[in-house]
């Protein structure tokens, strides 16, 4: 099965309902392995194909027997109630309204006055354990003489008895008489010691199986639904279902201060990655990456002994599995397969080191809420190819594949005639571009809080929804995800432990909303941090900032990197200082490429000015949407917004090459269509021309040596050339 010649790299999933078609897929789209998936069972005639067989491997869920056997050492989380106001001479706080009692049930087990925690939000001080007790019938907690008109939450330790993954999986596919998956904790002695006996007679009752997709290990990301089974509250990198006192009593010991479940609730924000880390969280979340890493390796170490592959499915339970921390390099995993939903998910998953294989699921899913009568699942595959061959262009997966149930996806004919299409072109991809590193004109760095910890993720939210709020984030990533540059991710830490590290780079992005962990928040009081990046670029570094760079108010200044920027926002402070740099210049080197030498700013940033001697490029109505700025032997470039688009693709890279002092090298492996990519393979001595679009396109490409010629490309079109010479 998949010819060497004409398949490979593609991996499907299967039923006991459809084996002749899977067969027959499996010679169309050329596939060399197939899968299951939740919900579904894998058919013993197809273990005899001589295709790879990936089987889904749950470490703490599908045993309801164990979890119900040993209640104590189910899975926990934190949660926090809602805000209540004291109007009266007692306060009585119900935990779980708003929560679902399907999903979590309030854990009474453990010590409540340790463990729990009832904050004053008015004072932002806990409670005296003396100063409220639980009351058990109501499920609440009585604050007996709270503050008059203060108003206070309650942080408490909740079973899982749900394993949220599973109640998503059944909400969305409206299963009907599903038992409830309830999840235990493998980290906890009596799991532990069954969960490795339970995996290795997986192993010995599965001989056919060749790659252990661990979907994903312990603990999963923060997911809550409210009693309507509305998701409530979702953050794919939160680390609330990652406690227990067991983990947090260890977590002491290491750490040598007490815990407390701020640390985690972080005042009902959770820790989400726009929130600026504290000191505790990053503490808590390296502890749980080292005890997590070293549970891996145990199972995959007993995964290999059985002569199988460990794989890693970048999503579900993946909490301290995070791929890029160095933690991960020692957890024995074999292969990493992720979700790919555009470019930077993509790269999300390409990137990853130290593994000898990545795998892409690609869109859309083979559930209901796309395969059903009236739907267009081409229409969301196109768009869902297009976007992610920009970024395999810069920077491969070795394989695709896709999930759920491919019964549904046969009732689409013309699906699969596009995905069969998709397939045979990832090959040629693959084969042209394998084992090199793409031409890049610069090296480019984004500045964050979180630095390689979530490269290429930190602005998801949930399911890589589309927010209107982190949409220049969201966009610059994107076009990076695809574009001819060295891509970095460093955080404020890395600076303040190295300035250094800044070097290497030529320019360096700050991107997104003031206060936040994209732009930094406090960390601009550091003068250490402050002083490094100001120097870096008053010696010749590119700094480009979009939306509020540096935004944190003090010592007089809103955006804290205003002097290398040349503008600054206005907050009310200085309405009383006149402003008189309004002239635009949109005859500009980085606007040159725009139609009418216009910006899509998405909604920009109200109330930035310029100072003096800056050189705005588009303002509007007295608000500056773009700047230029001279700043010592380098250069800064101010966007007010940067929502995803090919135009604004070309605006980013225009603006790279300006602020990094080299417009002279525009014209080398490059485009005059913004809708069209060069990309150049020097090593492998090719290069190729791709159309982005699903029309037709002209552009003149210009090669490595500054020679051009003209083009016409048919709808999403690649060419591919040799180099000469």
């Amino acid at each position: 099965m998949g010819n060497k010649e004409h398949g490979g790299r593609v991996t499907i999933p299967t039923n006991l309902d459809v084996v002749p078609e899977t067969i027959e897929l499996m010679k169309r789209w050329g596939a060399d392995a197939i899968r299951d998936c939740d919900g579904t069972e894998f058919p013993e005639e197809l273990t005899k194909t001589g295709a790879k067989i990936y089987a889904t491997y749950y470490t703490t869920r599908k045993d309801n027997a164990w979890a119900k056997a040993n209640p104590d050492e189910v899975q926990q989380s934190y949660i926090m109630t809602n805000f209540y106001t004291a109007t009266g001479n007692e306060l009585q706080i119900p935990l779980m309204k708003g929560i679902s009692d399907e999903l979590m049930q309030v854990n009474t087990r453990d010590d409540r006055k340790r463990w729990w925690e009832v904050i004053d939000r008015t004072t932002g001080e806990p409670l005296d354990a003396a100063a409220w007790h639980y009351d058990a019938a109501t499920e609440s907690v009585v604050i007996d003489a709270p503050a008059a008109y203060h108003e206070y939450t309650v942080s408490f330790l909740a079973y899982l008895i749900w394993d949220p993954v599973h109640m998503y999986n059944s909400v969305i596919n409206d299963w009907k008489g599903v038992e409830h998956q309830i999840p235990f904790d493998v980290r906890q002695p009596k799991t532990h010691a069954y969960t490795m006996k339970r995996l290795r007679e997986y192993l010995e009752s599965h001989p056919y199986v060749n790659v252990v997709r661990f979907t994903t290990f312990f603990h999963l990301f923060t997911l809550v639904f409210d009693e309507l089974r509305r998701e409530k509250y979702v953050d794919w990198y939160g680390y609330s279902a990652s406690v227990s006192p067991y983990i947090l009593e260890q977590f002491e010991k290491e750490v040598g201060y007490k815990f407390r479940p701020e640390f985690i609730i972080d005042q009902g924000y959770y820790n989400n990655q726009y929130r600026v880390p504290t000191k505790e969280y990053k503490d808590f979340q390296a502890f749980q990456r080292r005890e997590v890493a070293g549970l891996m390796k145990e199972m995959t170490d007993i995964v290999h002994a059985y002569g199988k592959e460990a794989m890693m499915f970048l999503g579900d339970h993946w909490i301290g599995c995070e791929p890029f921390m160095p933690e991960f390099q020692q957890s024995g995993v074999d292969a990493i397969v992720g979700s790919v939903g555009n470019g930077s998910t993509l790269r999300l998953i390409s990137d990853i080191p130290g593994v000898k294989y990545t795998e892409g699921r690609f869109l859309p899913y083979f559930f209901p809420d796309t395969f059903h009568e009236g739907g267009n699942p081409v229409r969301e595959a196109k768009e869902n190819w297009v976007t992610a061959r920009r970024a395999i262009l810069r920077k491969p997966i070795d394989r695709i594949g896709y999930g759920g149930y491919l019964k549904l996806a046969c009732e689409f004919p013309e699906f699969l005639d596009y995905v069969e299409s998709v397939c045979n072109e990832f090959r040629e991809l693959y084969e042209n571009i394998k084992g090199t590193t793409p031409y890049c004109v610069k090296t480019v760095a984004v500045l964050n809080s979180w630095g390689q910890q979530r490269a290429w993720g930190c602005h998801m939210v949930h399911h890589a929804l589309y927010q209107k709020q982190n949409y220049s984030y969201a966009g610059v990533i994107e076009a990076l995800s695809g574009a001819p540059f060295d891509v970095k991710f460093i955080s404020f830490d890395d600076i303040k432990a190295d300035p250094k590290v800044l070097d290497s780079i030529d320019v360096l992005i700050n991107v997104g909303d003031g206060d936040t962990a994209h732009t930094g928040g406090k960390v601009w009081e550091d003068p250490d941090v402050s002083s490094a990046v100001k120097g870096f670029v008053h010696r010749g570094g590119g700094l480009i900032g979009v939306g509020e760079p540096g935004g944190h108010q003090y010592q007089g200044r809103y955006l804290q990197l205003s002097a290398p920027l040349g503008v600054e926002k206005e907050t009310g402070f200085t309405l009383n200082y006149d402003k008189y740099n309004w002239d635009e210049h949109r005859d500009h080197f980085i606007l040159a490429d725009c139609p009418d030498h216009d910006v899509d700013f998405g909604e920009g940033k109200k109330s930035i000015f310029a100072w003096e001697g800056t050189e705005i490029l588009i303002q509007r109505d007295k608000e500056v949407q773009m700047a230029a700025h001279e700043y010592g032997k380098g250069r800064g470039v101010y966007i007010s917004g940067l929502p995803y688009s090919f135009v604004n693709n070309r605006v980013l890279y225009r603006a790279i090459l300006w602020a990094a002092h080299d417009e002279a090298d525009l014209h080398k492996w490059f485009s005059t269509n913004y809708n069209v990519e060069v990309h150049a393979y020097v090593k492998n001595g090719k290069y190729c021309v791709v159309n982005n679009t699903y029309e037709p396109q002209d552009t003149t490409v210009y090669t490595g040596d500054g020679s051009s010629f003209d083009l016409h490309l048919d709808a999403n079109e690649i060419k591919w050339y040799s180099i000469e010479g």
